[in-house]
């Protein structure tokens, strides 16, 4: 497993991040960490290394874009000294393209949201043990869906700058398009969006397939 006693790993993210966290920073117990995958995240770790005291803060915050997400990513990350960062931005910064069209100056377009993904990515290369990058993802399978395939041009957006920067890669989006070869999406999120408990297990679980979780001995 990559992660050592007391390390600490940071969050990043909007909603599907936040999951009702205590904000702007939320961790310990209770509701503090919220109710998502950050959570589930921190349950397993905590049950199968119990050796290992590891530290997970949830600094996500529903509706944010990634606009919103650079604006504070010194105060809820980068002072927060993590050892590890994850990333988790990118839904809003497509949905606002499509729930609310006429107000183009909340819209977060893909050069803007390459150029604020890589100052974040930037403000921690060099401070921390590693980063993630989780894609940003919509839970719909058809390929004429225009939301889709927008959030398609997002997607290649951090395949593209995690492999320039060396970041760890995390995709929902292949991951959610595997599990709708099976099931509908309403059996995840009804919204295609903010997932339910067996979706933020999935999350969780993909995101732990990248730092050597042993899930044989689970």
């Amino acid at each position: 497993m990559i992660f050592n006693d007391l390390d600490r790993i940071v969050f990043a993210g909007d909603s599907v991040t936040d999951r009702g966290s205590q904000c702007p920073v939320g961790e310990g117990l209770g509701d503090n960490l919220g109710h998502g995958y950050v959570r589930m995240i921190e349950n397993l770790l905590t049950a199968c290394y119990p050796q290992l005291r590891i530290r997970v803060t949830n600094s996500g915050i529903s509706g944010h874009t990634s606009r919103h997400l650079l604006e504070r990513f010194d105060r809820d990350v980068v002072s927060l000294n993590p050892d590890w960062v994850s990333i988790c931005i990118g839904i809003n910064d497509v949905w606002r393209q499509f729930d609310c069209p006429a107000m183009s100056d909340i819209c977060v377009l893909p050069d803007e949201y390459r150029s604020n993904l890589e100052k974040m990515i930037l403000a921690v290369k060099d401070k921390v043990k590693g980063i993630f990058l989780l894609t940003p993802y919509y839970i719909e399978d058809s390929p004429h869906d225009a939301m889709r395939n927008r959030m398609i041009e997002y997607v290649d957006v951090c395949k593209e700058l995690a492999e320039q920067y060396g970041c760890v890669l995390v995709d929902f989006q292949a991951m959610y398009e595997r599990y709708l070869k099976h099931r509908h999406s309403c059996s995840i999120a009804w919204d295609r969006v903010h997932p339910n408990e067996m979706g933020a297990m999935m999350m969780a679980k993909e995101f732990l397939k990248h730092c050597e979780f042993d899930f044989e001995n689970m």
